[in-house]
């Protein structure tokens, strides 16, 4: 297993996932933005639109998706 944060996800906070593969950590990260969106969540919220920003340039987005598979790729196992 592996952790990262929200916000080294992207988001906008320091709540933890812990995930033994990206595409985990992915979907755990992603269900905490639809949570934090139907609590309408205002940090969250900007996070989304930096989020759809990227989404528009999918040359981008998928540069940004592999920086972050690299990042947890390279975070040591939690002990």
């Amino acid at each position: 297993m592996k952790t990262m944060t929200c916000r080294q996800l992207g988001g906008a906070c320091d709540k933890e996932f812990s995930a033994s593969t990206f595409t985990e950590m992915s979907e755990l990260s992603q269900h905490h933005g639809m949570e934090m969106f139907e609590e309408g969540d205002e940090a969250h919220l900007k996070a989304m639109n930096r989020m759809k920003g990227l989404m528009t340039h999918p040359e981008d987005m998928k540069k940004w998706m592999e920086d972050k598979r690299q990042e947890f790729n390279a975070l040591p196992c939690d002990k």
